[in-house]
C-alpha cells in the first residue's frame, strides 16, 4: 500500500510518514522543495494525507480533490473537522478526517490519543487505517466533525487563550518571570512551564486554532463572563458568595476530582524531585 502525504516534508508530516512506515507501508512525499507535487501524490497513492498549516488545509484540499477516484482514501491532520471533511467531501475518495492530540515531539503513538471523523468509508476502509494507529499504541476518539470543532473550542481554545492572557497579564504587570519562580510552588511551576511550552512555539498554529474555529468565540464569551463574575466575587470580600461560585464548580467536576489529584501529585511529585 501507497500512502502520500501532503506536507510530508514538515514535522507532523514526517512524524505520520513513520507511522505508515512502520506498518509496512511505502510513503512518498510532497512538500515546498521536493520534485513530487502534490498532484503526483493525488494520482499515485492509495492514501492521501494532507498535512499542512491549518490556514492552508483546505486551499490545498480543494487543489487534489478533483483529482481523487472512489478507490482512494483522503485524510487531513488539522485542528478543525467541519471545513476541511466538507472539501474533502467534494472529492469521490472515501473521506477520513483524523486530529492527532499531540505534537511532532511525541516519541510515538503509544499513549496519544488522535480524533477520528469517519465522514465517508467503508468500516473495512476505517478499520484498516485505525488498526495501524492502534498497534502502535494510540488511543482512538471517533466523533463528528461537528462535535469535534464544539470541543477542541474548549480543549485547545479555552485552554490556549487562557495561558495567553496569563501571560499577557504577567507581562503587563511587569513582573519578573525568572524572579517569580524562585518563590514559586511546584504547582506554580507546571503552570508557568505551559506558558513557556506554547510561547516557544509556533505563534502561527495557536492563532489559527484560536482564529479559525467558529466555535471558539462562543466559548470566549462565557470565559469573559465567568472572569467578571469571579473577579465581583472577589472584590466583594463575600466569604459565602465565594463559597458557593467554589461549590458548583466543584459538583460540576466531581467525577474527576479524585483522579486529577492523583495526576497532579504525580506530576508535583516528579518536579520536585528533580
Amino acid at each position: 500500500m501507497l500512502a502520500g502525504i501532503i506536507g510530508g516534508t514538515g514535522q507532523m508530516g514526517r512524524f505520520f510518514a513513520g507511522v505508515f512506515e512502520a506498518a509496512g507501508w511505502e510513503v512518498i512525499v510532497s512538500g515546498r522543495k521536493t520534485p513530487r507535487t502534490n498532484r503526483d501524490l493525488a494520482e499515485t497513492a492509495d492514501l492521501v494525507m494532507v498535512s499542512v498549516p491549518i490556514r492552508a488545509t483546505v486551499g490545498v484540499i480543494r487543489e487534489v480533490a478533483p483529482l481523487l477516484s472512489e478507490e482512494q482514501v483522503f485524510c487531513d491532520l488539522t485542528s478543525l473537522k467541519v471545513e476541511p471533511v466538507r472539501a474533502m467531501l467534494a472529492s469521490r475518495a472515501e473521506v477520513i478526517g483524523l486530529h492527532p492530540m499531540f505534537g511532532p515531539g511525541a516519541a510515538s503513538l503509544r499513549g496519544q490519543t488522535i480524533v477520528v471523523t469517519p465522514a465517508r468509508c467503508s468500516p473495512e476502509t476505517l478499520e484498516r487505517l485505525l488498526s495501524i494507529f492502534r498497534d502502535q499504541g494510540a488511543a482512538i476518539t471517533i466523533s463528528t466533525p461537528e462535535e469535534h470543532d464544539r470541543m477542541m473550542a474548549v480543549i485547545q481554545g479555552l485552554t490556549h487563550f487562557g495561558t495567553l492572557a496569563k501571560a499577557e497579564a504577567i507581562r503587563r504587570i511587569g513582573t519578573d518571570v525568572a524572579e517569580t519562580l524562585t518563590y514559586t510552588s511546584p504547582i506554580y511551576r507546571i503552570e508557568m512551564g505551559l506558558v513557556g511550552r506554547i510561547l516557544a512555539q509556533d505563534a502561527g498554529l495557536y492563532g489559527d486554532i484560536l482564529q479559525m474555529n467558529p466555535e471558539v468565540p462562543k466559548v470566549l464569551g462565557e470565559f469573559e463572563e465567568a472572569v467578571r463574575r469571579l473577579r465581583e466575587i472577589v472584590e466583594s470580600r463575600d466569604a459565602e458568595r465565594f463559597q458557593t461560585f467554589f461549590t458548583a464548580n466543584a459538583g460540576h467536576y466531581a467525577s474527576y476530582l479524585s483522579a486529577a489529584t492523583e495526576e497532579t501529585d504525580d506530576l508535583i511529585n516528579h518536579v520536585v524531585s528533580r
